[in-house]
């Protein structure tokens, strides 16, 4: 006599929060990747190593006021981002002093520049390209951020591009303080470092010999120093 088979576990079904949640979360992760070939020159973003919608990021500044500034800062989601107005959040870790930069807390001014936040318009490239903007920015007519910086700029430019070169050269001061639990962090050479460096000038001399055996090798060789 056949029997009725065992009826197999069937996992609950999602609740409409829970799949608008994840398709969110899905989102976040294309716009993540879409950066590897879109990103704005000289910006880097790196995610946190827990957190899908917390990245750290660093913009090296290569020509303008700014130049040759390393500034490092980090990009918040909420947890509603890809919902229309639910705004990117950069804070700047490293001292900013620009009209669009709040002083004391070291935030991007984003809303300023993007009053109504539409998911189908703006994404991370969005909010990193403004971000690299704003060092190369002439006119601060519609900063709001620093209103003393923007009054300075335009009543007294001089005192005002000293204290941008003033902030270039502490971020190039503070360029091996790292945030905690930052996955861009900068470290100071080491003997190895340099080791591992001639020894890779010397032995790989052209790209056909770059190879994972041949790197190893010349690591394996530096570890020894």
């Amino acid at each position: 006599m056949a029997t009725t088979p065992s009826r197999i576990p069937i996992s609950p079904i999602a609740s409409e929060e829970e799949r608008e949640q994840a398709l969110r979360d899905y989102k976040v992760t294309i716009e993540y990747k879409h950066l590897k070939s879109h990103a704005p020159g000289g910006v880097y973003l790196i995610p946190a190593i827990d957190n899908l919608r917390h990245f750290f990021g660093i913009i090296f500044i290569r020509r303008g006021p700014y130049t040759n500034g390393i500034f490092k800062f980090q990009l918040k989601l909420p947890p509603r981002y890809n919902d229309v107005n639910m705004w990117p959040q950069i804070t700047f870790s490293s001292y900013i002093y620009s009209p669009y930069v709040d002083e004391s807390t070291g935030a991007l001014d984003i809303k300023s520049a993007y009053p109504n936040w539409d998911p189908s318009r703006h994404y991370l490239v969005t909010v990193l390209t403004y971000l690299k903007k704003i060092f190369y920015s002439k006119n601060f007519a519609d900063a709001k951020a620093n209103v003393p910086a923007k009054e300075l700029a335009e009543k007294e430019p001089e005192t005002f591009r000293k204290k941008i070169d003033a902030c270039v050269r502490e971020s190039q001061k503070n360029m091996y303080t790292n945030d905690d639990g930052s996955t861009a962090k900068f470290t100071e050479e080491q003997v190895s470092h340099r080791v591992l460096r001639d020894l890779l000038k010397h032995h790989i001399r052209n790209e056909s010999q770059v190879t994972k055996q041949a790197v190893l090798a010349q690591i394996d060789k530096a570890r020894k120093v």
